[in-house]
């Protein structure tokens, strides 16, 4: 861990008060809350190991190409984005497989933005505890053994490949007996919760791939539900509003769990928080029961407080960069609080130094992440509009860029514009591209809108990607070698992920 800078809290208001103020914040909001909130409980109390990278390639030959067979085998049924909103298929599969889902308790994950670093912080303080944890989490960033994690680290390729072959004959079952076959993430999903009864994992940190309800993950009845902030994305399949998206999301909340509530828009808030009652979960919302009492920057990241359910955690160093990395740990910490009883069983919290231990060993591949320096090159995953003002404002926080350029290849069925609008006062021109994806929208298509957010000037297009991050590392060297240019790579998680490798990570 990087060496941090002293830390004077002498002249520093109280935490505290800092989190009284948090409190008086959240609660002036929509008068009609307070009615779904008088009919739900809520929790309070009274009173690791270092994850690993992204995976290469397999270096044995043979390996490779298997692990391109079962890719390929894979890559013929639908992808991610066709969808037939049902759960049928998947519990078919399940039951084939003798439930394997079934065998360990679950943390469930689902919201807009977040998920995956709030999945990996608590598989890190998980582990950190002791137990041996599973992690499900998509899409991945350059090798599809990452979506499948066994003791904080992407299952092994032969793993992967022995595992497929275990349950394709029960795949194929289901195939013969289903209207429509399993679909690519059905079948991935099948992988992970049947590699975790094999393990056999302690607690499995479950993702969801898109929305809740009928999301493929939905056949655990997780006793955690964590809902990180929802925002617009999918639109076309979820909704058109917060309140909408979250109808589909509050599907993950099962009768008796608990739930924890990142800060959410008003009429989000509404809907999971009558589906909680519905189903008589307890809930712990950001802002209220927990949250982020103060943050600082440091060297290599942040030094955080938390608030969490047993009380406060202070001194806590994040390698991450951004406050919304904050508020992702004050989230995970009360997912962990929660799984192990605290503020319901006893109000004990949590180990203060296995805490520390474990938020200083977490890594989040592709989100603000440094590649190259001279001139600095940012990796982040933001895809929608809601993801870039985090960024952008995280940028903004962090890097003293004299002039930052984009690189931005994007999926066509996102919010594109709200993207780049949200990175136009941060970036001094825009070099725009496109990923290899079938999903990739046109070079072309993309420098359309993105003139007219930038101004014809400010934008270049360079179809192939390494020819993008060629000319994006030039411009931000005009100004010469000690200026403080930089290079922001963004728009897609495949973007990142091809530009990881072409930069030389993994």
């Amino acid at each position: 861990m990087s060496e941090l800078p002293p830390h004077d809290s002498s002249s520093e208001p109280d935490p505290l008060d800092s989190f009284d103020e948090i409190v008086a914040n959240e609660t002036e909001r929509d008068p009609d809350l307070a009615v779904i909130e008088a009919g739900s409980r809520t929790l309070r109390t009274q009173g690791s190991l270092q994850q690993a990278d992204v995976p290469a390639r397999p270096a044995d030959p043979e390996t490779d190409k298997a692990l391109r067979e079962v890719e390929a085998d894979l890559a013929t049924r639908w992808g991610e984005t066709k969808l037939e909103p049902s759960v049928s298929r998947i519990s078919a599969l399940m039951d084939v497989l003798g439930e394997p889902q079934r065998a360990y308790p679950s943390i469930h994950i689902t919201g807009t933005n977040g998920k995956t670093s709030t999945a990996r912080m608590i598989e890190a303080l998980l582990s950190a505890f002791e137990l041996r944890t599973g992690r499900y989490t998509s899409p991945h960033v350059q090798s599809i053994t990452e979506r499948i994690s066994l003791d904080g680290a992407p299952i092994s390729a032969e793993r992967f490949i022995e595992t497929y072959g275990d349950i394709k004959p029960y795949v194929e079952m289901v195939d013969a007996q289903q209207e429509y076959r399993l679909s690519f993430f059905e079948v991935l999903t099948g992988m992970a919760y049947a590699a975790f009864a094999d393990a056999p994992v302690d607690v499995a940190v479950v993702e969801v791939g898109m929305g809740g309800s009928w999301d493929a993950t939905n056949v655990i009845d997780a006793a955690v539900a964590v809902v990180t902030p929802i925002d617009l994305d999918h639109t076309d399949r979820l909704g058109g509003t917060p309140g909408e998206i979250a109808k589909e999301k509050a599907g993950i909340i099962k009768q008796d769990a608990t739930v924890i509530l990142a800060q959410q828009p008003v009429d989000a808030a509404q809907v999971l928080l009558k589906k909680a009652v519905e189903v008589d979960a307890t809930v712990a919302r950001e802002g209220l029961e927990f949250g982020v009492v103060a943050r600082h920057m440091a060297v290599g990241g942040q030094l955080v407080t938390l608030r969490g359910l047993g009380g406060e955690y202070e001194e806590i160093f994040l390698p991450l960069h951004g406050a919304y990395q904050a508020h992702n740990a004050a989230v995970a910490l009360a997912a962990v609080e929660a799984f192990f009883g605290v503020g319901a069983a006893h109000s004990q919290g949590l180990d203060i130094d296995t805490v520390r231990k474990a938020f200083a060993a977490v890594t989040a591949p592709g989100r603000l992440e440094v590649v190259r320096r001279s001139p600095t090159v940012v990796l982040d995953a933001a895809h929608n509009p809601a993801g870039a003002r985090a960024t952008a404002e995280a940028v903004s926080e962090v890097f003293d860029f004299s002039r930052l350029i984009g690189v931005v290849g994007a999926s066509g069925d996102k919010n594109v514009r709200g993207l780049l609008e949200a990175f136009e006062p941060i970036l001094a021109e825009v070099v725009v591209t496109q990923n290899s994806s079938h999903r990739a929208m046109d070079a072309d298509e993309l420098a359309g809108i993105a003139v007219e957010v930038f101004g014809e000037d400010r934008v270049q297009v360079e179809p192939r990607l390494d020819d993008a991050l060629e000319a994006a590392i030039t411009l931000a060297e005009e100004e010469g070698e000690f200026a403080g240019g930089g290079v922001l790579v963004t728009g897609s998680v495949i973007t990142v992920g091809e530009a990881r490798l072409l930069l030389g990570r993994g």
